[in-house]
């Protein structure tokens, strides 16, 4: 085995609940106001079910929720079509390009973590389920913070979206890393991980800062200590369900998972 190999060569980080916006919040909102619009009242809980999923396929399968469909039903008097289904999505981005930028800030030791990566020789690629228009909001904010990948690959970049590994593999040409076993995908999200897991890398999940504890910093600083302790061992254990093989609370914690995968990689292991 050469040196190179032995190392990891680039970390593939996910942006909303993992780099900024803390809890994932931006989306959630726009997708309750997105159904209310076509008469159809969904709560956060349901919408954050597929995320980390291209938002269209996203909303697909919010209709294929079985309550949802109901709903749907009963007020249209037919199941969702594809045309409903543009139509939602068609008016969700404009909503979220909208906000997105108010939910873009940097989580807390995001910038210092990539630093040290960097310092190690890391390449760092990233990818989201957001659109290029949506991160036109949200990239000069968390630029502004010190947080700027070395390459972005969005919705509408590959032919399909996590948990295919179309978008990983986009990010592996585009910062000229091979092979997926010296690369690690960070995410927050279970679809995710199963994107990273399809495309043959480490995975991490993020458990405190993203979609499935899924509150604000603020909010999550104010929780009891039992409390905390409950929700962040409920979203360890989905991202460990999912595969993951590594969880951290956020991507602060990271240097020591790429130190361990390191050592692994130097004893022949592979993902």
């Amino acid at each position: 085995m050469t040196d190179k190999f032995e190392h990891v060569q680039a970390v593939v980080f996910d942006w909303a609940g993992t780099t900024v916006d803390h809890g994932s919040l931006a989306p959630m909102g726009v997708f309750v106001e997105a159904f209310a619009r076509f008469g159809i009242a969904i709560t956060v809980e349901e919408a954050r079910g597929p995320m980390g999923m291209a938002k269209r396929p996203h909303i697909a399968a919010l209709l294929r929720l079985s309550r949802i469909a109901a709903a749907w039903r009963g007020k249209y008097g037919r199941e969702p079509t594809e045309a409903d289904i543009d139509a939602l999505y068609d008016v969700f981005v404009p909503m979220n390009v909208e906000v997105a930028g108010r939910y873009a800030d940097v989580i807390p030791g995001v910038a210092e973590a990539v630093a040290g990566l960097r310092r190690r020789g890391l390449k760092i690629g990233s990818s989201t389920g957001y659109t290029r228009e949506i991160m036109a909001e949200v990239i000069p904010v968390a630029a502004a913070q010190g947080y700027s990948p070395d390459n972005i690959v969005c919705t509408g970049d590959t032919p399909d979206g996590r948990p295919t590994p179309f978008m990983l593999y986009k990010a592996f040409l585009e910062l000229e890393v091979w092979p997926a076993w010296s690369c690690v995908k960070v995410d927050d999200t279970e679809v995710g991980i199963k994107e990273g897991l399809n495309g043959g890398c480490w995975t991490v999940g993020v458990a405190v800062t993203g979609n499935v504890f899924g509150l604000s910093l603020a909010d999550t600083a104010a929780l009891p200590p039992k409390t905390f302790a409950e929700r962040r061992a409920a979203a360890a254990g989905r991202l460990e369900a999912a595969g993951a093989h590594y969880v951290i609370d956020g991507v602060a914690d990271i240097m020591p998972v790429i130190a361990a995968i390191e050592s692994r990689l130097a004893n022949g292991e592979r993902p």
